[in-house]
Parts: structure tokens; sequence; C-alpha cells
């Protein structure tokens, strides 16, 4: 099946991100999300980026007009079945995610290839609650997605080569670089980086430093272009806490056990740059 008209559910920073990828790259992208106002901030910001594209001399002024006309925003989850793909981007709890994939299965006809931009859940879970597990795959893209190059594409237990190849094409038309992973919690990036992340706070809740020396070690100490405490507020530490969890849970080894520090933030709202507090204010 050729691929031309494109799913995206949820439009939060990563669905909105993977739909501004898609509508640039010529694909028709049907944006769906639970209220219009999710969908109107969606497509604004959207506009934003592509215009800073613009700006930049990567994009021309009528490419942006004509990568926000392929960009339908839609409320009824129903009208994905006129898709040929679709991305699920919604939010990192298994519970959210298996509703949405049994319903996409519904809906959507056996052919088509039902993706998940998740960031650690099992990709073997989820395609167990469809009657296609053989063409559920993880497609998981990096913050900010119009930007970042990486996208790992997770095979499932089941998942077929037919799935992972057509995925695989898909990302380098998006002009993305495909890195093959297998199923596993927090798959490679996340098992690696929330671990590193996680034992930063642990440096601030036990006193060695604040967050601006933590972060200043990795940015002068490894070079890293930003410290591990302002990616995180960046990220969102509820997300950070969600994926904490799924290596715990997963995995079963203390070593993925989350930062006391984490938790009592996430509890006070303090979730990082999107709630305007974090390990910094914004």
């Amino acid at each position: 099946m050729e691929i031309r008209r494109v799913g995206v559910v949820g439009a939060g920073t990563m669905g909105n991100g993977i739909a501004h990828v898609f509508a640039r790259n010529g694909f028709q992208v049907l944006l769906c999300d639970i209220e219009q106002r999710f969908l109107d901030r969606a497509l604004e910001t959207i506009s934003t980026n592509l215009e800073r594209e613009v700006a930049k001399g990567k994009l021309g002024a009528e490419d942006k007009a004509a990568a926000l006309k392929r960009i339908e925003p839609v409320v009824e989850r129903s009208q994905l079945a006129s898709c040929d793909f679709i991305v699920e981007a919604a939010t990192e709890k298994f519970e959210v995610k298996a509703e949405l994939f049994r319903d996409l299965d519904r809906i959507c006809p056996p052919g088509v290839i039902l993706a998940s931009n998740t960031s650690s859940i099992s990709i073997t879970r989820l395609a167990a609650l469809t009657k296609r597990p053989e063409k559920v795959i993880g497609m998981h893209f990096f913050n900010p997605v119009p930007v970042m190059r990486l996208v790992e594409v997770i095979r499932g237990l089941a998942t077929s080569q037919a799935t992972f190849d057509t995925v695989r094409e898909l990302a380098l038309k998006l002009e993305k670089t495909p890195v093959e992973v297998n199923d596993a919690p927090g798959f490679v990036s996340n098992r690696v980086l929330m671990p590193l992340l996680n034992e930063a706070m642990f440096a601030v809740m036990e006193g060695v430093a604040e967050p601006e020396a933590v972060d200043e070690v990795f940015k002068l100490g490894m070079n890293h272009p930003m410290g591990p405490l302002t990616l995180a507020d960046f990220i969102g530490l509820d997300v950070c806490l969600d994926i904490m969890r799924v290596l715990q849970d997963g995995l079963g080894d203390p070593k993925y056990r989350p930062c006391p520090l984490l938790i009592k933030m996430v509890d006070a709202g303090w979730l990082g740059k999107k709630s305007g507090r974090g390990f910094y204010k914004y």
C-alpha cells in the first residue's frame, strides 16, 4: 500500500512535530485530538515552527503555506479510517495507549500499519491488543521533531519484516535517520538517558551540587549541549517519571527507582518548562 494520507493521534509537543514533518514532506495529514483547542494550539505551533524554517532559508513561504494546507485537524477519531498509516503520540501511559490501539484497530482497514511514538512502553503489549500484531511497530521520534534526525524503529515480537521495511522507508522520506531497535523497556535511548537524568536529580536531592552546577559539569566536562536537569525540564518531569516507572516495572532492577525529589516535584505540579517551573523557573 502506498502511504499518502497519514493520521497523527495526539496534538501535543510530539504530535504536532510529527504532523509538521509529514506535511512538510508532502503527505496529507489528519491531526486528531479530543478537543478543538488542542488542535488550534498545535496548528499555531506548527505555523510558528515552519516560519522559523522560512526565516532560515530552509523553506519557501509558498512551501509553508502548502504544508499547512495539508494538515486537517479532526476531533472525531472515526475519520482516521481514511488514512493509509497511523502514528500515535498520546500521553506516555499504557492505559491511554491501550484504549487507543484497541479503537484504532477497530476503525482502520486491516492493511493499515499502526505505529506508536512511545518512548518506553512495550510495542509487543500494544500489538497484542489488536487483531494485526504483525502491523504494529514503534516509530519513536525525538524532540524537537522538525530538527532531530533520529527515529528509533522498534520491532515488537510479532512485527513483520514488511512492516519494518515500510516504516524504515517512511522515516527516510521524512529525511530522518531510522535506527533498528528491538522491543525492551525504554528501548535504547531512554534506557540509557533516563537513569542519567535520574542520577543527576539524586545529586541535587542529596546536596552534592545545585542544579546549575550539575548542568555545568555536563556542558563543560562532557560537551553536552544542555545539562541533564535542563533536559529533564525540557522533556517534562512527569514524562521522565512515567518512563522511570516503566523501566522499574519492566526490568525489576532497583537502579531504576525514580528519585524521590522527582516524584515530589511532579506531585507539586512542577513539570518543567511546560508548567513554568521545574529545576528552573521559566
